[in-house]
This record gives C-alpha cells, sequence and structure tokens, in this order.
C-alpha cells in the first residue's frame, strides 16, 4: 500500500508525493523531483536530515553522530533510511528551492457560495473539482485567492480538511473597505471563477503526542476548523483539546455550532467563547483570553499550543507564558494581519 507524505520547508512551500511499499523515502522524494541534499547515502553524515511532524516511520541505520539520541527523541530523521509505515508529513530547515520542492498549484476554482456567518465574517465555498486529482495541503496551511475583477491576492487558512471532491472553505472578515470584503459584498455570485494558489503556511497539525490548546483570534479560527475537521474525521487523538477563541464583540462569534459538534465528535475536547468588549446581553467569558488560562493545569503536564490570530494576541499570550514561567510545552504559531490581506 502506496502512503502520502508531505514535505515542509523552512519558507512554507510544501511538496506531496507518493511513496511506495518499503521504499525509502530519500528514494522516493528523488522519483518525484524533490532533490533533498544528500552525500554518503548510509546514514552517517546527517547531510539529508528532517523532522517528522506526524506519521509513523522506521530507520533502518542511523549514526549516533549524525542523530544524537536526543535527537531521535524529537523525530529527527535521516531521509535515506526512512521508510514511512503510515501518510506522514516531513519538516526541513532549508528552502525549497534548494531542492527544487514546494511548486505551488495554481488552480481556477468556482465559486458555490457565500454563507454570511456573524455580522463580520463570512464563509466563501468553492469547488475545485474539475481538478482531477485533490488538493493537497496539511490542515492549518492557508492558499492566496485572487480577487476577481482587480489585480490583488489575498492569503486565508483553509477552513476545512482536504477532501477527494475538492470543495473548500474560506474564513473572511469583513471589513468596512477591504478588496476581498467589496468583492464578497457587492459583487460575488455563485459560478463566478476564481484563481487559487495552494498549499502554503508553516502552520498545521503535528503528531498529536501531548494534550492541545488551541487559541484563536477572529477570523484566526479558520486554520483551527481544518484542523478539527481532521481530528474529527479520525476519532479523535487520543489526548485532551482545550480551543480557546477569542472577539472584540459577541456578534464577531461564527460557526459555534460547529464547534459545539466537535465537542459531540471529539472526545475530551472542549472550547471557550472569550469576549473583550461584549454586549449587555453576553452571558460567557469576557476580557482577554489569558485571564481564562488555568495555570496549574499547565504546570501540570506538557501540552502543545497553536496561535492563530492578530500580531497583538500571539504577542500578548507568548508574553503569558513567559511572565509566568511555564516551561513544559511546545508553542507554534501564526500571526496574521487583520487587513484583509495575509497571514
Amino acid at each position: 500500500m502506496n502512503h502520502k507524505v508531505a514535505f515542509s520547508f523552512a519558507d512554507g512551500k510544501t511538496s506531496f508525493f507518493e511513496v511506495k511499499p518499503n521504499e525509502l523515502l530519500l528514494d522516493a522524494a528523488l522519483r518525484n523531483g524533490v532533490n533533498i541534499p544528500l552525500d554518503c547515502r548510509e546514514g552517517v553524515c546527517g547531510t539529508c536530515q528532517g523532522r517528522c511532524e506526524s506519521g509513523q516511520f522506521t530507520q533502518d541505520y542511523v549514526d549516533e553522530e549524525a542523530l544524537s539520541e536526543q535527537d531521535l527523541a524529537q523525530r529527527k530523521m535521516l531521509s535515506c533510511q526512512t521508510r514511512v509505515q503510515s501518510d506522514a508529513s516531513f519538516y526541513f530547515d532549508f528552502d525549497s528551492s534548494l531542492c527544487n520542492a514546494g511548486a505551488t498549484r495554481l488552480l481556477q476554482t468556482v465559486i458555490t457560495g457565500v454563507e454570511q456567518v456573524s455580522a463580520t465574517t463570512a464563509i466563501l465555498h468553492l469547488d475545485a473539482c474539475a481538478h482531477q486529482q485533490q488538493l493537497d495541503f496539511l490542515p492549518g496551511q492557508y492558499a492566496r485567492l485572487h480577487v476577481p475583477g482587480t489585480s490583488e491576492w489575498r492569503s486565508y487558512s483553509f477552513a476545512n480538511r482536504p477532501n477527494p471532491t475538492n470543495q473548500l472553505q474560506f474564513l473572511i472578515r469583513l471589513l468596512p473597505d477591504g478588496v476581498m470584503s467589496n468583492f464578497i459584498r457587492e459583487h460575488c455570485r455563485p459560478g463566478q471563477v476564481l484563481e487559487l494558489e495552494a498549499p502554503l503556511g508553516s502552520f498545521y497539525l503535528r503528531q498529536v503526542t501531548k494534550p492541545l490548546v488551541l487559541v484563536a483570534g477572529g477570523t484566526g479560527l479558520s486554520a483551527f476548523l481544518g484542523m478539527l475537521d481532521n481530528i474529527a474525521e479520525k476519532g479523535g487523538c487520543g489526548h485532551p483539546i482545550q480551543l480557546f477563541y477569542g472577539v472584540t464583540q459577541d456578534n464577531d462569534l461564527c460557526e459555534t455550532q460547529r464547534l459545539a459538534d466537535y465537542r459531540e465528535r471529539i472526545a475530551d475536547f472542549d472550547y471557550h467563547l472569550v469576549v473583550s468588549k461584549p454586549s449587555v446581553d453576553w452571558q460567557g467569558k469576557t476580557g482577554w483570553i489569558p485571564d481564562h488560562f488555568d495555570r496549574q493545569s499547565f504546570e501540570a503536564n506538557p501540552f502543545d499550543i497553536y496561535l492563530c490570530g492578530p500580531p497583538p494576541m500571539v504577542d500578548a499570550i507568548k508574553t503569558w507564558f513567559n511572565d509566568q514561567k511555564i516551561e513544559q510545552f511546545q508553542m507554534y504559531y501564526e500571526k496574521f494581519i487583520d487587513s484583509n490581506s495575509t497571514h
């Protein structure tokens, strides 16, 4: 049985290809035109080193001078000695241009609808089924969308998981005067063609080996919808998941029914809605997201935390963890400019 593998690089580009049964990962990469740097091919020099972010693998031989015990514990691997046992993703700490990899795809998609899900947010639905192959991306990554009738492109995280029918969703904040916002309000119609470039970004769900804390600000929720779609499809991840979703006003909240559905479908998943400037009718949590963190639980066990939202939110949460001197966690984050422009 073939396995699908993703190679992600330091410049945010990703390559996808299939690995044959018992095929060395390096050989599969070279066969697919991904020219990973190599030298000895014997597990000694460490030139083809990467890190397995998700999936199962074995290694034939690794010299202790190439990868230490600590390296191995961190799931570092040598491509020339690795055989995958499942679908997997790997990260390499150099740009994709070094190995002629990471080419994005330009797709012609068709708009199937726009769904306004809050006073300030819409979901753009696109159909890319004209392309016979599934559009591959890692949950959490983003695409660049061309705004029809203009020369402008805007970047948005996928709000759902990859799927065989190539039905795509993007959560978009409706600004008073943004080029994509104006298009959606004034010109967007089902059947229109919209060009898309993907996949992009180094923010994606890694191998889940510890409890997860997900923190979304505004439309940063989009990346987590894709991740949670993926986890729900697999029936869970075997670890507790907490999502903190913060917005300015309660009428900015969106997809709350979808979050409630995840709570039914994913074991040990819960979410917290936080509003910084609530209306008089709001009965939930108020203030800022760190106000509702449980420091004691964070100190009790190691965990992974993912942050996606405006830079002030990401910086405030990083500062909170630094001030609290909490150490047993791994943080992944993506900042985006809240201007309808880019991540």
